[in-house]
Order: C-alpha cells, then structure tokens, then sequence
C-alpha cells in the first residue's frame, strides 16, 4: 500500500488543535515495511526551515516529497480557477493521499481521503467571518463530493456531516482525538507552574480558560458567570483568558471593561507549547464554556493534568468529557457561575473531580488515534485495490 499525507499543517508557526492533530498522528502511525508512506510538502519558501522540521519524519520512515515551483497558498488560490493537477505536482505514485485541512485539491492521483473536524459554519453562521463562510461553504461542499471517504473525530461530527452535507453514514469514519501524555500529566514541579505562571503575569490562584478568542467559545457568557461569582465572592481566583485572538473578538474586550474586572481578568494571548501544561497543572479549575466544538481536546488535556473541568453540555463535549467534569448549559451564566462555586467550595467533589479527570483523560491516546487511522486507510485500500 502507497499512502501519501499532506503535510503543510506541519509548518505552522503557531499551532491550534488541527495543526497538533496532523503532528501527533503523524508521529504516531506504526510504519510497516510492507508499505510505502510519503510526506506531501511544498517547499518553496523558508526551504532549509522545512527540511529541518522533516529530517525528524524521514527518520521515522516517511518518504519525503516536496514540490518547489508553487506556493502553497498560491496553489490554494489557482485551483479553483486554472486546475492545476496534484498529482502534477506530487505525482502518480500514491494509492491513498491523506488530506488533513478538509480541502481536497483537483487531479489526486488514487483515493482521496479527507478529515471534516465539525460544522460549525452551518450550524453557527453567524459565529464566522462572511468571507470565511463563503469559502467554507464552497470548499467543504467540493470537498464532500470529491472524497472517496471522509474522516471526523467524533460520532456527534459524524452526524453533523450527515445532516447539513447529507453524506451517507459508510463514507464516514470516526477517530477521536488524543491526549499527549508525555505532555499532559500532573506531575510538574511547583517550581515550573510559578516559573510558566510568572511569564503570563499571573500571582495568584485562578481559573483558566485556554482556546482562541473567538464567538463559539463563548468567552462572554464566562466572564458574565465570573462576574456573578466576584460578585458574591470577592477572594474568589483570578479568571486567565489564555489564547491568541481568534476573530469577533471585541465584544470580550468591551465585556471586561463593562463589568470593571480588568483588574480580575488576564489576557495572555499565544500560549507557547512548553507552557500549556504548565498553566493547565497550576490551575484552580478549567472552564471550557464552547458552543459547538468537533472534539473538544483542551477539557481532556486538563483533566490529564489532574485539574477540575467545568465544561458546556452542547455538541460533542458530553461525548469527550463523559461523567468526569461538571457540565452546564452554555448559554447560562448562573449555572456556569453555581458550578465555579461548587467547585471552589466542595474538597470532596473537587477531589473526585481530579480522579475521575485522570481515568477519563486515559482512555485517549494518539497511539489509539493513529493506529484506528491506520485501520481505516488499510480498509479504504482493500476496498478500492483488492
């Protein structure tokens, strides 16, 4: 078996859930000999940046095959208007190409395998740029045609993409996310947490938030729910906002200043790698107040730290966080502030908390993650070559 996977998402510069997905599962797959794995790339810029970042994935087995006359952003752009074969750039070899970005390009060679994370721009429009939801909308309808099998992380996604794309249920498959655990443990010194809390100005106890600042997440129904919880207590933690911003974000900003928490509330913008499990360790409780979300990692990753979760009960987060977090209703800042308080204010269910967090956290792996890939793409190549 030939399996070919797009690797661009490997360069980002500042890394979200689907740019840590593709690494980790990429890190993850068990390369059998029998089989030939390659790595799409384009390398046109920053080329001894990019070898750099792939020498560690040549030495795990992949084939590295890059295309240096076009841009990837370019050829991004000219293949909805002058459709330039993939398989022009990157050749005929491959039997399966593994897309990760859910676009699929015109002219693959073989299988085309896509990854669909959710559908937020159908279910929530109004939660994206218009000029985003028109691309989406055009890409992800091509992309739903064009796939010989789609991949999501969740059965709730699967579902989503069963409604609004009207995909039957046999092109999907489910892989849920994983967890790093080399990463996202308990077991950092108190030395690390105050040397990485100190970076982000933070001097006290507080509850965190961690994604980016964007509409869906829901930043302001928390900061009204913390607000009501300042209210009543006034020795409750500090709220740390942490993550870069997103798009529609003003509205955050304005929340704070109306309510007069500026004093209460730190924003730390990017969060680099190192640190997230730092901030997630020294940590009071995680909220994670999201609307919609695909998978819903950065619950799963605080509960792998040992840190309480408090999590909206929409879309597939009861799916993920399971029995092991407080779930409440988004869209309710008095449940969303009752459950801080529970927490703050109860050692017993604040410990049970922690335990049941670890076990939940446990079940996923990206092993798990990459060998259920593996799975799927062996069945995709009995079904299509054999």
């Amino acid at each position: 078996m030939k399996i070919a996977f797009d690797a661009q998402l490997l360069f980002e510069k500042q890394k979200t859930g689907i740019g840590w997905t593709v690494e980790h599962l990429l890190k993850n797959m068990e390369l059998k000999n029998d089989n030939e794995y390659s790595l799409n790339y384009f390398s046109l810029h920053h080329r001894k940046e990019k070898r750099e970042i792939m020498k560690e994935f040549h030495r795990l087995g992949y084939r590295l095959n890059s295309c240096g006359w076009i841009h990837n952003v370019i050829y991004r752009k000219l293949w909805t208007r002058i459709p330039i074969p993939y398989s022009l750039l990157f050749g005929r070899k491959q039997e399966i190409t593994q897309f990760f970005h859910f676009d699929i390009p015109p002219g693959v060679h073989g299988t085309a395998v896509t990854f669909i994370y959710d559908m937020v721009y159908k279910a929530f429009p109004e939660t994206i740029r218009k000029e985003t939801l028109d691309t989406l909308d055009h890409n992800l309808s091509r992309a739903c045609d064009k796939a010989d099998h789609i991949i999501t992380i969740s059965e709730f996604s699967k579902n989503e993409i069963m409604k609004y794309m009207k995909v039957p249920a046999e092109k999907i498959s489910v892989m849920p996310c994983g967890v790093d655990h080399d990463k996202f443990h308990p077991n950092y010194s108190e030395d690390d947490i105050a040397k990485a809390k100190e970076k982000y100005g933070i001097h006290q106890e507080y509850i965190l938030y961690l994604g980016t600042l964007e509409p869906r997440k829901n930043i302001v129904v928390l900061i009204e729910a913390y607000a009501k919880l300042r209210e009543e207590n006034k020795s409750c933690p500090k709220l740390v906002l942490a993550g870069k911003k997103g798009w529609l974000y003003d509205e955050i900003f304005e929340k704070v200043i109306s309510y007069h928490l500026s004093d209460d509330i730190i924003f730390t913008d990017y969060v680099g790698v190192d640190d997230v499990p730092l901030l997630l360790n020294g940590a009071t409780v995680f909220v994670f107040p999201s609307i919609y979300e695909g998978f819903g990692l950065p619950p799963l990753e605080a509960m792998a730290c040992g840190t309480p979760v408090i999590c909206s009960n929409a879309a597939s987060l009861p799916e993920v966080v399971g029995d092991a977090g407080i779930l409440v209703d988004p869209y309710s800042s008095d449940e969303m502030k009752n459950a801080m308080q529970h927490i703050l204010s109860d050692d017993k269910l604040y410990r049970g908390l922690i335990d049941r967090g670890i076990r939940q956290a446990a079940q996923f792996s990206w092993k798990n993650s990459a060998i259920l890939l593996t799975s799927i793409l062996n069945d995709l190549y009995n079904k299509f070559y054999k």
